[in-house]
This record gives C-alpha cells, sequence and structure tokens, in this order.
C-alpha cells in the first residue's frame, strides 16, 4: 500500500477481512480513529462477516443431499456435479463479494431484532480499537471528569466510568463512536500485563431490563445487559467466569445514579 495514497473501500475491507500487511494495517487503523464514519463502515463490515459465518459455515459440515449426490453419480467422473460443499462455498463468496447487498441488510435486520446488535457494535468496535497502542482512546483517562461531561451530553442522560480496579483493570480513556446513527460511549481498561477490557454504553433502545447474556465469536467474549436508561456490553479475551465477575461489577457501580 503507498503510504501517500488515500484510504480506499478496498483497504476498509481488507481491514475488516484481516488480510493487510503489519504496515497497511496500522495505517488504516490511523485512519479510522479519526474518521468515525469509516470505523462505523468497518465495524459494520466485521459484523456482517460475523454474521454470514454463523449462518452458513453450518452448511459445510452437511452431508451431501442424497439427491444431489444421485446426480452426481449417474453423470459419472467426467463431469462431477458440484458437491453441497461447494454450492455452500459459492453462495457465501458470491454473499461476501457484495453481489447480495439485499440479502445483508436483511441479515443486519435480522441480528438487530435478536437484541444482538448491541453486542456485535460493541466486539467489533472493541476488535478496532483494542490493538491501538497510541490512539486507542480519543480521551485519556487523566481527563475523566472532562470524559464523564462529554459523553454525558452526547448521550442526553448522566454516565459515569465504571470502576473495574477490584478486577486489576485501571481506565486507560474513552472515546465517542456512533451506534446505528446514535452516540454510544466507548471505554477502555488495561491490567499490569497489558490486556484490555472494553465497556460499550448506549441508550436503551427498548427501555427494559434485561439480565445478562453471553456470546463469543473468535477468542473475544461479550457480556451484554440493559438497566433502565442504558445497554451495555462487556468486551474482553477473559475466561467466561472473570468477564463475568467484572460485568456484575459494573452492574453494581452503575445501577446507582452519578
Amino acid at each position: 500500500m503507498n503510504t501517500d495514497s488515500p484510504i480506499t473501500d478496498t483497504d476498509l475491507h481488507a481491514y475488516a477481512d484481516g488480510v493487510l500487511d503489519t504496515k497497511s494495517h496500522s495505517r488504516v487503523a490511523t485512519w479510522l480513529t479519526e474518521n468515525s464514519d469509516d470505523a462505523q463502515r468497518v465495524a459494520d463490515y466485521i459484523s456482517q462477516n460475523q454474521a454470514l459465518h454463523e449462518f452458513f459455515d453450518p452448511i459445510l459440515d452437511e452431508a451431501v443431499p442424497p439427491r444431489l449426490d444421485a446426480n452426481r453419480t449417474s453423470r459419472g467422473t467426467s463431469r462431477p456435479f458440484p458437491t453441497w460443499r461447494r454450492l455452500a462455498a459459492g453462495i457465501l463468496l458470491l454473499i461476501v463479494g457484495g453481489a447480495s447487498g439485499w440479502f445483508l441488510r436483511d441479515v443486519s435486520s435480522e441480528l438487530e431484532a435478536s437484541g444482538t446488535s448491541l453486542a456485535q457494535n460493541a466486539i467489533s468496535a472493541h476488535s478496532i480499537y483494542v490493538r491501538e497502542k497510541r490512539h486507542a482512546v480519543e480521551v485519556e483517562a487523566k481527563q475523566e471528569k472532562h470524559l464523564v461531561a462529554w459523553l454525558s451530553k452526547r448521550l442526553g442522560q448522566p454516565i459515569k466510568t465504571p470502576n473495574l480496579l477490584p478486577v486489576g483493570y485501571r481506565l486507560v480513556g474513552g472515546r465517542l463512536l456512533p451506534d446505528d446513527g446514535k452516540p454510544a460511549a466507548h471505554f477502555m481498561y488495561e491490567d499490569d500485563q497489558g490486556a484490555r477490557l472494553t465497556v460499550y454504553v448506549r441508550r436503551n433502545i427498548e427501555s427494559r431490563e434485561t439480565a445478562f447474556q453471553f456470546v463469543s465469536d473468535k477468542g473475544v467474549s461479550a457480556f451484554y445487559w440493559s438497566d433502565e436508561d442504558f445497554a451495555y456490553a462487556l468486551v474482553g479475551t477473559l475466561n467466561r467466569e472473570g468477564l463475568q465477575e467484572a460485568a456484575k461489577i459494573i452492574h453494581r457501580d452503575l445501577v446507582s445514579k452519578p
């Protein structure tokens, strides 16, 4: 990638797919920290990729239907009939290639309807920013008072930073993120070994309380829930028990009004 060239859609897709070299990845990551619209697009790409794998990966393990297997046998070896595995892979490549934008829209709608959009957005944001060294947050912890006031104003409701020191994580800072066209707060924490957790907070769209729910994808896990005013997601690479302990601390800390 030419360091003087502008960031293109191809670069953003390659970043979301994890196929960039180290130098190019760092360049795009820096761009995303300064361009929130493109950061949201990349987060959406990652969510769509995850959704497609969830929908189609199970098909790859299915047995070949007898009807297709019979057709393949009757045609002989000179013209083999495509197996169900090849058909599924072909469908997946077609969709990822952008030929089925309407289907992707429907997949995204189903994800939101099932209540997982919060977790998907939180995991995507975590995946983008947790790797950053110099631009991991927009406002550092030393300006915590300003950070809280700013995010409270943007979310339209008083909010405070969770305290994760009981589990060994200190606040690094936070940033404002777009969430389906609305503002969301993103806090980052780090322990003495450099491991990071992120807390994603947005207004509670459904205006109802939900219990802790757990999701895990590609080594990253999240607990998410909602209270009266906000919906929360805690994301990290801790095991389920460790992440749940931190989530309970956050819940106890944040249910009281700031």
